[in-house]
């Protein structure tokens, strides 16, 4: 394939290497929620394998108890470990390029112009779709996409299969989280009842000095949570930021809005047990530039693969209208 410009592809190809190094910070660095996994380091990358795998502790030891002087302990072994198991999903996101763009700007501004501009617009769609996904059921994009939050932390805790484990079985209660239902409580969402629902979804999560420490809303429950706050003077402290994102700091938990989070949902995390797990070769890749066979066309793929993790679900909650 003849290139009708040699100098703008030499120069395309430098940004792409340049900006190689630095592509999946700028997607972790675009969500409040990814920040704060990643300052955590809870963005594990895993290298390979059928599925991603989380090891869950469900069970506590039941050879234990109290006893005096020479009396006979229970030695008995109790099975206290399994695995949820998430599938590896993946996405993509090209950037490309044809020859007469390479024409019509063969000058030196108007390359540098167009390299950044291709660049920034192929990282600003994988950005937004991880955003998005963040927030998924497991079943958008034909269930091709990420499992996110209303899959892992879900509206109806009892009902779903996460990580291959049944939380509809009585004995899988262990697997589920926690829902506060406003219709089910007989309240009406608003500015006067949106800390009710948190203090209650608190008190149903704490495990000791294991608390919920992220706090996601959509628009409309972040704007009952505001309201509450200026209301309520005494609940409220000066703004804080998660890695640029300005966040209220309410109990042990940090409160953000998200405008990919449903209006109407209010999620909140124990991030010690969630997870946003890449390949490791997958991780926001930018790829080899690819040769069209039948057109004045080339392409860099930026590649992702991975998925959104959980190992207890018990620890998290969603408020719901």
């Amino acid at each position: 394939m003849a290139i009708p410009n040699s100098v703008y592809t030499q120069a395309f190809s430098a940004a792409i290497a340049n900006y190689r190094g630095r592509a999946k910070d700028d997607v972790l660095e675009n969500n409040a929620l990814l920040s704060w996994l990643s300052q955590k380091g809870n963005t594990d990358t895993f290298d390979g394998g059928v599925e991603i795998v989380e090891q869950v502790l469900y069970n506590e030891v039941q050879a234990s108890g109290w006893y005096t002087g020479s009396e006979v302990l229970d030695v008995q072994a109790t099975d206290v470990l399994t695995s949820a198991n998430f599938a590896i999903k993946q996405y993509y996101a090209n950037i490309v390029q044809d020859g007469l763009e390479e024409i019509q700007n063969a000058g030196e501004s108007r390359m540098i112009n167009l390299i950044k501009a291709k660049i920034q617009a192929g990282m600003a769609t994988a950005k937004n779709a991880i955003s998005e996904a963040l927030f998924y059921s497991n079943t958008e994009h034909d269930g091709k996409s990420i499992g996110g939050l209303q899959h892992l932390v879900s509206d109806n805790p009892s009902s779903p299969t996460v990580g291959g484990i049944n939380a509809a079985l009585s004995s899988n209660s262990w697997w589920r989280n926690y829902t506060f239902d406003f219709s089910a409580n007989s309240l009406t969402p608003g500015a006067s009842t949106i800390l009710q629902a948190l203090n209650t979804s608190f008190l149903n999560t704490n495990r000791g000095n294991e608390m919920v420490d992220i706090v996601i809303a959509g628009d409309t429950f972040f704007g009952y949570f505001e309201s509450a706050l200026q209301a309520n003077q005494r609940f409220m402290s000066a703004e804080k930021a998660i890695a640029g994102f300005k966040a209220y700091q309410y109990k042990s938990a940090q409160v953000i809005h998200d405008p990919h989070c449903s209006a109407t949902r209010m999620y909140g995390l124990n991030t010690d047990y969630v997870f946003f797990r890449p390949f490791e070769r997958r991780n926001f890749v930018i790829g080899d530039r690819k040769d069209s066979i039948n057109q004045d066309a080339y392409l860099y793929p930026i590649l992702w693969a991975g998925n959104m993790t959980i190992a207890s679900r018990q620890r998290h909650f969603v408020i719901i209208a």
